[in-house]
């Protein structure tokens, strides 16, 4: 990899160097490493772009990074990846995808993530996106994440997009089964004249299963920003969204919440917030010797690091 190159994969991986584990490195729409262990399987798969990631049972505390680059202008790439996770494993999975587009012609990427996690398994998913490159070409990325949770299995989502994409559908569906839980933080930066929008559909179907959705998002500028969520309680669980925001400029953020109770021992409830910073924080701050812009940046940074204090 090139300066550049290392740098997005830095950035996505939090990783100065190459790790020893499982590993699958993509670029500009080709495989260019791969690592497999004893406990952990990536196979490519053979009918379409992407890979499988097998888990075996009881592999504990190991890690998959997944990494998707792209430094060209014009490209389109498509993938699907599933993974499978054995019964009683606790792994971490880290992925993402990250643009540098210095030219004048749009590139994309569109992962298709499934996850089908065994009886009492875990899973912590990390999954980042960037943008950057002075070209004036879009950088866009649609991310879709279908999860099924079978008994007593928990995933852990922390999706994390901070500035620099163009435009964005990201789309996460789910299924959770009895005693199961899905946990997901969500933040997000748009800027300029970008747009997000992001859906979120989970069937809790399983008794005692469990949903906890907290999305923090800023947008500036001419940005647009639209949460949509549709919570649906087919059995005795609980389900909880929160989507707090912070306006800036002229940007724009649209809250579309859903709550479906089929079932009368579902328990569902939906917040959302939306407004500007407060101005006695800002004073605050500014007393300290920052100007305006400073006190504003340590705000929003502690807001989408998941300090809610902070607004």
């Amino acid at each position: 990899m090139n300066s550049i190159e290392q740098k997005l994969f830095e950035k996505l991986t939090d990783l100065h160097k190459i790790p020893s584990g499982a590993i699958n490195i993509r670029k500009n729409g080709e495989g260019i490493m791969r690592n497999t262990t004893k406990e952990i399987d990536i196979i490519p798969k053979t009918d379409k772009s992407g890979i499988d990631i097998i888990i075996k049972p009881n592999v504990i505390d190991k890690s998959v990074h997944i990494p998707v680059i792209i430094t060209v202008g014009g490209l389109s790439d498509l993938v699907y990846n599933d993974f499978y996770i054995g019964e009683n494993s606790n792994v971490v999975i880290v992925a993402g995808c990250g643009i540098h587009n210095a030219t004048c012609k749009t590139s994309m990427h569109n992962g298709i993530h499934s996850f089908h996690l065994e009886k009492n398994s875990k899973v912590k998913y990390i999954e980042r996106h960037i943008g950057e490159g002075e070209g004036s070409g879009g950088k866009i990325l649609n991310p879709v994440t279908n999860v099924e949770l079978k008994e007593g299995s928990q995933m852990i989502m922390e999706t994390t997009q901070l500035g620099g994409v163009t435009s964005t559908i990201r789309k996460t569906k789910a299924k959770i089964l009895d005693k199961a839980k899905l946990t997901i933080q969500e933040n997000i930066l748009t800027t300029d004249d970008q747009t997000a929008k992001t859906e979120f559909t989970v069937s809790l179907v399983g008794k005692n299963s469990g949903v906890e959705v907290v999305s923090h998002s800023v947008a500036r500028d001419n940005s647009i920003q639209e949460f949509k969520s549709n919570i649906i309680g087919k059995n005795e669980c609980f389900g909880h969204v929160e989507c707090d925001g912070i306006l800036l400029d002229n940007a724009r953020i649209i809250s579309i919440p859903k709550i479906d109770a089929v079932n009368k021992d579902a328990s569902l409830v939906h917040e959302a917030a939306i407004g500007k910073i407060a101005g006695d924080e800002l004073i605050k701050l500014m007393t300290l010797g920052l100007n305006q812009k400073e006190a504003e940046e340590i705000i929003i940074e502690g807001f989408l690091l998941g300090d809610t204090n902070s607004h």
